[in-house]
């Protein structure tokens, strides 16, 4: 008898359990994306002619925008059995990483693809909630930076996700985890996944309707392909919101301590700039090569944001948050402009920190240097008559967005030194003044 007979699809189960999940935000969006939401009471309740056009007429007027995919991307329903043969049975051999909700197997499905497949944790409603909440999401993205979901399966009580397989692990492997005889990443190296990660958001934030609140940027959260391209993973505390006319959603408080924003952890009020937070933390674990919580450092070393502050409020002090295995291999002005953006990341006032848009073009300079810019730098054409015309036009065209991505750089710094310097201001004028005797007039 075979051992997987046991288990049979249960396809209804999981959309049943999709709809019967308490987040009406969720089937807000998908009216909004132009999905059809089954077994809903208006669409039980009888309507007459007059009401079909009205409703028509208001499916017309609430037609998402362009920019947001109307579909869902078509996922693959697997079964236990295609999952566990995959993975040769889930063998230990085959586990390529542990997180709090489950096991992840490094696998090769019949077609030859290689994948990642997550075996969630069956700890009752709080494993099938971020089941869940990974495959609506992640069934409505698709970006280059962030992880393809490949396909799911719901067999039983038996929850696995899987994913496009990443070959060189998560950041964490080459930046934190580092072993004597691997090659630290190199500055540019750092700066490009830096880049690709702000892309990431700003897809999130951004580009999606409702935006999507990501909740747990981290660096083992970052996976990385073989040409470092990184790719954010693990969907499973993703929000939706806030909508519009919100400023924030009311939540639980959930992330890693280290990363979290002050103000959602006062309050519980999440919004996007949450996340700009946590990036600004990863930011600066690119830049320091330190965990974001450290406990086997001196106590006042142990929280990167907390150590790193007072450095950055001190541009003469940016050499020390470098991290040594650089070996001062880095250009001094590119490391002040991206301490400077990690430094207003991390402001405690969530207003002041920027959009994920802005970062972007910031670190777009910090990340890649335009091809021939260099040269005509160091160099000038011997013979410009030789020129082809349609080289220069577009070498000028990559100077031009060389320029106005370091232009946005060079402002973020600015704006950063200089909310120091009135944050200096306002400090002394809020400093109590002695005390002067009124003059008195002799007689």
């Amino acid at each position: 008898m075979s051992f997987f007979s046991c288990f049979k699809p249960d396809k209804k189960m999981l959309s049943k359990r999709m709809e019967e999940m308490p987040f009406t935000v969720v089937k807000k969006a998908s009216s909004q994306h132009g999905s059809s939401l089954k077994n809903s009471e208006s669409d039980k309740s009888p309507r007459g002619h007059s009401n079909n056009k009205k409703s028509s007429v208001a499916a017309k007027n609430t037609e998402p925008p362009k920019r947001i995919p109307i579909t869902a991307k078509a996922e693959r329903s697997f079964t236990f059995r295609e999952l566990a043969t995959a993975t040769n049975n889930f063998h230990p051999d085959c586990i390529v990483g542990e997180g709090g909700f489950g096991r992840v197997y490094k696998g090769q499905l019949e077609d030859g693809q290689v994948v990642a497949v997550k075996q969630m944790e069956r700890n009752g409603f709080q494993g099938n909630r971020e089941f869940l909440i990974e495959v609506m999401i992640l069934g409505h993205l698709n970006h280059p930076n962030l992880v393809n979901l490949v396909g799911y399966c719901s067999d039983g009580d038996q929850r696995l996700l899987a994913y496009e397989y990443m070959a060189l692990g998560s950041l964490a492997d080459h930046l934190l985890d580092i072993t004597p005889d691997q090659e630290p990443l190199s500055w540019r190296t750092r700066m490009k996944i830096a880049h690709g990660t702000a892309k990431g958001l700003e897809h999130l934030h951004e580009k999606m309707s409702p935006p999507v609140i990501y909740r747990d940027l981290k660096s083992p959260n970052i996976l990385l392909d073989k040409d470092y391209n990184p790719k954010l993973s693990d969907f499973g505390l993703a929000k939706l919101g806030p909508f519009e006319g919100d400023k924030h959603v009311s939540t639980r408080v959930m992330g890693t301590f280290g990363y979290c924003a002050p103000e959602y952890v006062r309050t519980g009020m999440l919004s996007t700039k949450t996340d700009v937070y946590s990036f600004g933390v990863f930011l600066l674990e690119l830049i320091t090569g330190r965990r974001a919580v450290d406990t086997c450092r001196p106590v006042c070393e142990q929280i990167l944001a907390y150590w790193a502050k007072p450095m950055l409020h001190d541009r003469r002090r940016y050499h020390e948050l470098v991290d040594p295995l650089l070996r001062g291999d880095y250009p001094d002005k590119d490391f002040n402009q991206a301490a400077a953006v990690a430094a207003i990341c991390i402001e405690d006032e969530a207003s002041v920190r920027p959009y994920m848009s802005d970062i972007v073009v910031a670190l777009g300079f910090l990340a890649e240097v335009p091809a021939g810019c260099e040269e005509r730098i160091n160099a000038e054409p011997q013979n410009r008559k030789d020129e082809d015309p349609s080289v220069t036009g577009n070498t000028k065209k990559d100077q031009s967005t060389f320029d106005r991505q370091r232009a946005v750089a060079e402002a973020i710094e600015w704006g950063s030194v200089r909310q120091k310097q009135m944050a200096q201001i306002k400090e002394k004028k809020a400093q109590p003044q002695g005390i002067v005797a009124p003059k008195t007039n002799k007689l």
